[in-house]
């Protein structure tokens, strides 16, 4: 497509709209703020929800009571592995090491755990594995002499979420989830400002609530957080 130019030669229309025209890169800008904003607010939409839910139950954690479930199981290490458990265990006593395979394949029949790449505290008696987990806690005694014994103790699906939230006994997966659900929070923010800021012209009302937005909680802190 072309344009007659009276004075002169023809001329595109890409010559007579140059692309460097402001109004043209505000609205190029602009279109890209709203394309990350809402691919980081759908990002963060789900896992927003479960902060926000669990932030109320965290602040009234007094107020919501959590009855402990406490599951004990019991069971007899094979013959067979004793000597090798012994054998370890003086080469590691009053220390921590890992937990042998075969005692590790033995225990996930016997119990619900899984101890691969767990560590034991061994003694002259017993290895003893800590199995903290979100919402409750464990751990397995395994006795020298050929007992073992396993508790569970769960404290309901709040006391779960509330872990979850703060990333407590949630391993390396839900801790690499958590920073990358931090970060898109982060741009979330920030494109959310920007583009309040473009249309803060046209909405008188914009700094008085990004002002109060700010100027509230640091109140707040000051003058009633000892």
């Amino acid at each position: 497509m072309s344009v007659q130019n009276p004075s002169g030669p023809v001329a595109s229309s890409a010559e007579a709209a140059p692309a460097g025209l402001p109004g043209v890169r505000r609205s190029l800008w602009l279109k890209t703020l709203h394309q990350w904003h809402w691919i980081s607010s759908a990002i963060c939409l789900t896992a927003m929800l479960l902060f926000s839910i669990t932030g109320f139950t965290l602040n009234h954690a007094a107020q919501i009571e959590a009855k402990p479930s406490v599951t004990r199981l019991k069971a007899a290490v094979p013959a067979a592995l004793l000597p090798g458990l012994r054998a370890y265990a003086e080469q590691h006593v009053d220390g921590e090491a890992a937990v042998p395979p075969a005692l590790a394949e033995w225990a996930n029949r016997a119990f619900p755990v899984d101890l691969r790449g767990r560590t034991a505290e061994w003694s002259e008696e017993d290895a003893y594995i800590a199995l903290p987990r979100p919402g409750g806690d464990a751990w397995l005694r395994v006795s020298l002499d050929g007992k073992a014994e396993y508790e569970l103790t769960s404290r309901g699906a709040i006391s779960w979420l509330n872990d979850m939230h703060k990333g407590r006994n949630t391993g390396p997966a839900w801790s690499l989830f958590l920073d990358i659900f931090a970060f898109a929070c982060l741009v979330f923010c920030i494109t959310g400002f920007l583009i309040m800021k473009i249309h803060a012209a046209n909405r008188p009302s914009t700094w008085p609530v990004i002002g109060f937005g700010i100027v509230l909680p640091a109140v707040i802190a000051l003058l009633f957080v000892h």
